[in-house]
């Protein structure tokens, strides 16, 4: 098994981070070591919040209270859970929130796991499948461009519901990012206005931390450049770029 201590504080340290990498993982079998999660939850992506101190596996009962995680993780889904789904669907088609249309469009897991195991990236005991970054746009940025660079291309940028990411990713075995929806905002404490969820798939998160950690540290240099050609500019001159480096290296 591989550690992924590393990985999750390089992240940290490179996006500088204030909450932890999340690992999720759908499995069949829940690993050794790992307890069960007990209690009522108001939806699946409240999970995510949880999953920040300590590692815990999900059955589709304990997503019982969200018909919408449920269907976008393909578990399985009781009698009640569908008329809930079906409830839903239609004050969100009411709305024009969600429209007939609009469903076949929202990723769902492949797979039809019995369970989900989450925990912080750091300590989690299975190979994760998707590892979520809580990020504001400084941190996206960074993402982003390491995305870029390792999938020859920009990730999707999402909205409803949130829980959709976590398939986006799987399925796709690229990053995505969701920009959350009102349902994650009313249940995640750390889902404030400024932040966004990053998912990146985890045979891929090594790389990505590697390259994080790279660009992180191109985009603070590249930053104080822009910040000293716009401060000489604004007091009259005009710089050259290889004068601003200079300027640069000689500590501003």
């Amino acid at each position: 098994m591989t550690s992924y201590l590393g990985t999750a504080q390089s992240l940290v340290q490179s996006l500088r981070l204030k909450q932890p990498p999340i690992a999720v993982t759908p499995t069949n079998r829940i690993p050794d070591g790992v307890e069960s999660w007990s209690g009522p939850t108001p939806a699946g992506c409240r999970f995510w919040q949880e999953a920040a101190t300590r590692t815990f596996a999900t059955s589709a009962a304990d997503h019982a209270l969200c018909s919408i995680g449920l269907h976008t993780h393909g578990m399985e889904m009781s009698p009640a859970a569908i008329a809930d789904l079906g409830a839903a669907l239609k004050v969100f088609a009411d709305l024009t929130y969600v429209r007939d249309q609009d469903v076949a469009s929202i990723p769902v897991l492949a797979s039809k796991p019995k369970y989900i195991v989450y925990g912080p990236l750091a300590e989690t005991p299975i190979e994760p499948d998707v590892v979520l970054l809580f990020v504001q746009a400084g941190q996206t940025l960074i993402l982003s461009e390491a995305s870029q660079q390792l999938e020859g291309g920009l990730p999707p940028a999402m909205g409803r519901p949130a829980c959709a990411v976590i398939p986006q990713a799987k399925n796709s075995g690229r990053s995505a990012l969701s920009l959350g929806c009102c349902g994650a905002r009313a249940y995640l404490d750390v889902m404030t206005d400024d932040v966004a969820i990053y998912a990146v798939p985890g045979s891929a998160i090594a790389a990505f931390a590697g390259r994080v950690t790279a660009l992180a540290g191109a985009n603070a240099i590249l930053t104080k450049f822009h910040q000293l050609r716009r401060r000489d500019v604004e007091a009259g001159k005009t710089p050259t770029v290889q004068e601003s480096l200079a300027t640069l290296q000689a500590g501003g």
